[in-house]
């Protein structure tokens, strides 16, 4: 006697694979609504939400192995979901032209040739250049090997701005960092040496333009407490006050802002200013880390001027890359 195997219809085919599809369409197209909770999962679903099209390819795998029409029609949800938030970062909207070159770098702390990263960043072409993390040993190198190209300068605890053009009205800003690792205030000596945020006016042929530099909370993520982002949260929050009460109209934010303009952490800034990589550039512009960047964490946000193109620069002896712009009026 011969038995029949019995195979489902393709459009019964593979119901996990339909579900999990329809899964990861949600989890992009709601992200803002997830919650928080105790693991900050918002946050931290929202900091590799580009990594989540990943899954697409595996899903798609299945359906095909598995020979379900269902679950192909289901991945169009997470892949239309994914093109309409990413799909734009994937052309080169760079275009001709500028009035300004900007730079940031978070040099690092540990960084074993401030020498040779001060002589790179010379020869970047950048007009305005903004450090994060410079460590009181480094900084007298960073000051010799940038100082012949760049005349003007301030530094503000461990963030400075170097400039082609004069500096006026330099000023520290709060970026929440003044605490102690128990929440103890910090004494005023040691909250000015590990000052990371300030603001200064660039004085341009057309006009002034104000700079910030910031260099917010790290953040750190494990098993148990998922993402502690506490610090950085704060410094945030009070990085987009400072920036709403801000009178000049021309404005550009540089810094390691410990995450990426997708976290909803950053909602006080980004809808105020715009990210230059996401005007003007081409591909995500993962900084971070160096060795294989998965995220962008160091921002170049303006307000009041026009992106031309946005790159990253070549590495340095930093664990992150440098992020440029050219800016136009």
């Amino acid at each position: 006697m011969i038995r029949r195997v019995f195979r489902p219809e393709p459009w019964k085919r593979g119901p996990v694979l339909v579900v999990l599809a329809l899964l990861l369409g949600l989890l992009l197209l709601l992200h803002a609504s997830i919650p928080g909770l105790a693991w900050n999962l918002g946050s931290l679903v929202e900091t590799f939400l580009p990594w989540f099209g990943l899954f697409v390819p595996v899903l798609l795998a299945g359906a095909l192995w598995r020979r379900s029409a269902s679950a192909t029609v289901a991945l169009l949800l997470p892949v239309t979901v994914w093109l309409n938030l990413f799909g734009g970062l994937l052309a080169d909207k760079s275009r001709p032209g500028g009035d300004l070159t900007v730079v940031s770098h978070n040099v690092g702390a540990d960084n074993p040739d401030p020498a040779g990263t001060a002589r790179d960043l010379a020869a970047s072409g950048a007009d305005v250049l903004a450090l994060e993390e410079l460590s009181q040993q480094a900084r007298s190198t960073y000051e010799k090997g940038l100082a012949e190209t760049y005349p003007h300068h301030t530094v503000r605890g461990t963030v400075g701005l170097w400039s082609k053009l004069p500096l006026s009205d330099t000023r520290p800003v709060d970026v929440k960092m003044d605490a102690g690792p128990l929440g103890e205030a910090k004494p005023d000596a040691i909250t000015r040496e590990y000052s990371r945020g300030l603001r200064t006016t660039v004085a341009t042929n057309q006009g002034p333009l104000a700079v910030y530099v910031a260099h917010l909370g790290s953040v750190r993520v494990n098993p148990r407490a998922g993402l502690s982002s506490g610090q950085r949260d704060a410094g945030a929050q009070s990085l987009g006050q400072a920036v709403a009460a801000e009178r000049t109209e021309r404005v550009v934010l540089l810094g390691d802002l410990n995450g990426t303009m997708d976290d909803r952490a950053f909602d006080g800034l980004t809808s105020q200013l715009r990210s230059a990589q996401e005007v003007a550039g081409d591909g995500f512009g993962f900084s971070w880390p160096k060795a294989f960047p998965v995220a962008r964490i160091d921002q170049i946000l303006v307000r009041g001027v026009e992106p031309r193109s946005a790159w990253l620069l070549p590495a340095t002896g930093s664990d992150h890359l440098p992020v440029a712009a050219r800016i136009s009026w």
